[in-house]
């Protein structure tokens, strides 16, 4: 099992029952990055793919 399997596991396990909105995943990743700028590019990445997840044109 990977780290980050471990990390979704438990983030599913505190979160998994609430439905956050777009901007409040939005407003957390800003903040993570904030908090974490070596982290920036691979948080864009992750949003990018989040958002052109069902684009044709990006497969």
């Amino acid at each position: 099992m990977h780290v980050t399997d471990q990390a979704i596991e438990e983030l599913l396990d505190r979160r998994g029952k609430e439905t956050p909105s777009m901007a409040w995943l939005a407003d957390r990743l800003q903040y993570f990055v904030d908090l974490n700028p070596e982290f920036e590019i691979p948080t864009d990445r992750l949003a990018t793919w989040l958002a052109r997840l069902d684009d044709p044109d990006d497969e």
